[in-house]
């Protein structure tokens, strides 16, 4: 395989010569998913390259926490534990391989494709939290744990692919248990955006941004709390009301 690498205002992608094309596409979306992230946050990640693995195990081998992440994610979001955000580089599979792994149900191949943008999210709103990853270590993990929803829902809720969970959604609801609230590690990466999507719906999306931002010094409970003005109570039931709604 020969890695070539194409520019774009603020990114370098590295890929496989083959896929010089959708490297284009790819950068073009970050650039307009970038714009957008910096209206609404005020840390900058710094000079990002992207990296387009022409493999399931090239990601997993550059990046050694993804298959961790996968194992620890639901059956029903696992097709999508695509990438990872590090400090300075963003790590996905090619967009033929995202569209290789898509089922047949609407909204997979969406939620894929929109695969970069999520990442990028996830490094704006992982540099409002310090303590948690990028990098990794067992403190970071540990943080992550607790906040993934948060993490995970806002990088979903902000680069769009909330509008493509439903049946992934409904999918989840079929198999297991049903959810914790806010979502437990497990669900954080299919249904965090569902607590973002149901702010937006309550509060707006300034709501959302503002829960993304945080910082939350008190804890999860108490920042959805604030986010949501009652009890977390109510907002559980709420939330459980829109999961049945995206189910039906």
């Amino acid at each position: 395989m020969a890695w070539v690498d194409t520019a774009s205002e603020t990114f370098v992608a590295r890929h496989d010569e083959r896929d010089a094309e959708d490297a284009e596409r790819v950068l073009a979306q970050l650039e307009f998913a970038r714009t957008r992230l910096e209206e609404r946050f005020d840390t900058r990640p710094g000079e990002l390259a992207v990296v387009l693995h022409s493999s399931v195990a090239q990601l997993d081998a550059a990046q050694p926490w993804i298959p961790v992440a996968r194992r620890l994610t639901a059956p029903a979001a696992r097709r999508y534990v695509v990438g990872w955000a590090g400090p300075r580089e963003l790590h996905v599979l090619c967009p033929r391989l995202l569209a290789h792994r898509a089922s047949n149900v609407e909204g997979s191949l969406e939620l894929l494709m929109l695969t970069p943008s999520a990442l990028l999210a996830r490094r704006y709103v992982a540099g409002q939290h310090p303590k948690l990853p990028p990098p990794v270590s067992p403190g970071r993990l540990a943080r992550w744990s607790r906040w993934a929803w948060l993490v995970e829902g806002a990088a979903q809720w902000l680069s769009g692919q909330t509008r493509h969970v439903r049946p992934a959604v409904q999918r989840r609801l079929r198999e297991g248990p049903p959810p914790s609230f806010p979502p437990g590690r497990a669900d954080a990466l299919l249904l965090g955006g569902t607590v973002f999507d149901l702010l937006a719906r309550e509060e707006g999306e300034r709501a959302c941004v503002t829960l993304a931002r945080g910082p939350h010094p008190d804890g999860p409970i108490r920042a959805l709390e604030i986010a949501f003005p009652r009890s977390i109570r109510h907002t559980e039931a709420a939330w459980r009301s829109h999961l049945e709604r995206l189910s039906e």
